[in-house]
């Protein structure tokens, strides 16, 4: 789909633009991720996951110990969904200290019906009682532990939305340097990659994001960076050869502060050889495709994203 015949905002896209930047986005400003605010607004993000998962959904609680690391999440297949095909490993956002299977099972449910494979949720440590490389380190475990399934890595895709999206890049960074195979095809839903977060607040102040404020992207970078620090080496996911990297798609709204991570990465793919699809969708805020319920355009974006990764796994090198 290119990006002209991407569709603009609709009314309800807009009504939910209008509600984050008018509500959400001052409480987003005020907060502090620490102690008793933190538990409060990791308990308020969780209340996403009160939306019903499609129809005939299969959910079943996953925890494996594995050599690489415990592996714990949820296995979610949709009705129809073919679990002989490949499988998709969906690292969830939250800015590595929200999130969790409650907030996020219900798109990684709707990328099941789309993309017609199971869903392994992972449920990865968090910042701050688990900083670098905690959730980087259950990551590469999840991805080893379906190999043991019997998956062949070209049949094993990766999603992930806002942080997660660092936590695919940086698995994808990690099979490079081990020249170990690569996953069949990655989907990113707004990817924060640039944990330094250099040029948000003047993104910001040309084009007021809707409820990411630049302030928290700051800390949860440094939450999750811990002692390390969001400028070392290790934690720069634009290092390094892209050029085995596999199929990806981006889709991210044109509201968004972090824009400028989907467009870099996606021009670091392109000088490498690499493919990557970079959607930006007009109008739409921060992983839109969560709020599928309410929003077309999210519905859209999620059955373009099934399209894609059932076309990766069947036409791998036309992907």
């Amino acid at each position: 789909m290119r990006e002209s015949e991407l569709p603009g905002p609709s009314v309800q896209a807009r009504a939910l633009a209008r509600y984050l930047r008018t509500c959400a986005r001052p409480v987003a400003d005020r907060l502090r991720l620490r102690g008793g605010q933190l538990r409060l607004v990791r308990e308020a993000f969780d209340t996403v996951g009160l939306t019903p998962l499609p129809r005939g959904t299969r959910v079943r609680a996953v925890s494996e110990p594995h050599g690489y690391g415990d592996v714990t999440g949820l296995w979610l297949t949709a009705r129809g969904a073919d679990e002989r095909a490949g499988v998709v490993l969906y690292l969830h956002g939250g800015g590595f200290a929200l999130g969790s299977l409650r907030s996020h099972r219900h798109i990684a449910a709707a990328l099941s019906q789309a993309s017609g494979l199971p869903v392994l949720l992972l449920d990865y440590r968090r910042a701050p009682e688990h900083p670098y490389p905690a959730a980087a380190d259950d990551s590469l475990a999840a991805f080893h532990w379906l190999l043991d399934q019997g998956y062949p890595a070209d049949r094993v895709v990766v999603a992930g939305d806002s942080a997660g999206g660092h936590l695919v890049a940086g698995l994808l960074a990690t099979l490079t340097r081990e020249r170990a195979a690569m996953p069949g095809a990655v989907v990113l839903f707004s990817p924060f990659l640039d944990l330094t977060c250099a040029g948000l607040d003047e993104r910001d102040a040309v084009c007021r994001d809707p409820y990411i404020p630049p302030d928290r992207v700051r800390e949860v970078a440094a939450l999750y960076a811990g002692d390390l620090g969001v400028d070392h080496p290790t934690l720069d996911v634009f290092r390094g050869s892209k050029r085995r990297w596999p199929a990806t798609l981006v889709q991210v709204g044109d509201t968004e502060c972090l824009l400028a991570d989907s467009r870099r990465l996606a021009a670091a793919m392109a000088s490498a050889g690499a493919h990557c699809e970079l959607q930006v969708w007009p109008g739409q805020v921060h992983v839109f495709p969560a709020f599928y319920p309410i929003v077309p355009e999210g519905r859209l974006a999620l059955r373009y994203a099934g399209e894609f990764l059932r076309e990766a796994l069947v036409h791998p090198l036309a992907a």
